[in-house]
């Protein structure tokens, strides 16, 4: 097993899922999830394996899954369990199709191949002081590692978020502290000045920010306003990598901010990412690169906790 395969990852919204089989894509492989009889998220290869035909054309029926080829139906354990054109045939145990763990949780369904799989930390979940909701996902023409990479990154504020999250005449950055962590590593004494650093603020001022690795793919910002006291920001980055190349992307906000509907909440960040999106598909390699093909500096002592971590734990998916 791949150590990114050890790795639960998030591939879908929990409500997308169901009456129909749904196709989502992880780590180059194509998936087919679906709710079994008592509503219990399932996963399986999108692959019948009578004669190869996506499952995900198929339909549910009484919680088991229906290839649209021939009919074969497979129950949540991925047993065939009927074969239409031998209805008195007991299908074998070698007509069964693999199954994949499924999590839910943060709005979402995550994929894993290892038991012993846990998700990314995101503490906030059970504050209930927090309003969380999600904003997402978007499908980026990018590698998982480049996205995690730019989250982490200050230094990019006053000129991708100008008028936002930066501005140019404040882009001089703190000596910040990065300390490794079981499941990544910590940056701390981050500061930015910021003309609007979330939807409530009427004026400029200088935000702390907290950046936390919690997964290969997974990261947390904790963000706290100078001028707005009690206020704290929590925002996880959750990015299924899609192909070595292609992601799709989530975040899971957990914010003081009780007043905003979901729609203003959405409208903000999805301005922020926006800005993003065009620079990171810019990007080449759209592969992260772990060693050699692009200059440092001080300012980047994520970036570089970042690709340490990676090459560290063998996590090959995204990388070159």
């Amino acid at each position: 097993m791949k150590p990114e395969q050890r790795f639960a990852h998030p591939v879908l919204d929990a409500s997308a899922l169901g009456a129909a089989p749904v196709a989502v894509r992880l780590l180059g492989d194509d998936v087919v999830l679906w709710r079994d009889e008592s509503g219990t998220p399932r996963a399986a290869p999108d692959r019948c394996p009578h004669r190869g035909t996506r499952l995900s054309l198929g339909r549910i029926c009484a919680g088991q899954i229906e290839c649209p080829y021939h009919g074969w139906r497979f129950d949540g354990a991925g047993r065939c369990v009927h074969i239409p054109a031998l209805p008195d045939f007991t299908p074998r145990a070698t007509h069964a199709v693999a199954i994949f763990g499924v999590i839910e949780a943060h709005g979402l369904l995550w994929l894993h191949l290892d038991p012993e799989a846990v998700l990314p930390r995101f503490d906030a979940e059970t504050d209930p002081k927090l309003r969380k909701l999600n904003v997402g996902p978007y499908d980026v023409a990018t590698s998982a590692p480049r996205i995690v990479e730019n989250f982490l990154d200050l230094a990019h504020f006053g000129f991708v978020h100008e008028g936002w999250l930066g501005d140019r005449a404040h882009v001089a950055l703190d000596s910040y502290r990065v300390e490794p962590t079981a499941n990544g590593f910590v940056a701390t004494g981050c500061r930015a000045w910021q003309p609007q650093s979330n939807r409530l603020s009427s004026e400029g001022s200088w935000v702390d920010y907290r950046y936390e690795l919690t997964a290969p793919y997974a990261a947390v910002l904790t963000k706290l306003p100078e001028k707005q006291d009690g206020y704290r920001d929590e925002i996880a980055l959750f990015v299924c990598p899609v192909d070595e190349d292609a992601s799709r992307v989530w975040f899971r906000m957990a914010l003081t901010d009780h007043d905003s509907s979901d729609e203003q909440v959405r409208t903000f960040q999805h301005t922020i990412f926006t800005q993003d999106q065009p620079v990171l598909e810019s990007q080449r390699p759209r592969r992260l690169p772990l060693s050699g093909g692009e200059v440092h500096c001080a300012a980047d002592r994520s970036s570089a906790a970042y690709r340490r971590f990676l090459g560290e734990h063998g996590i090959t998916f995204g990388t070159c």
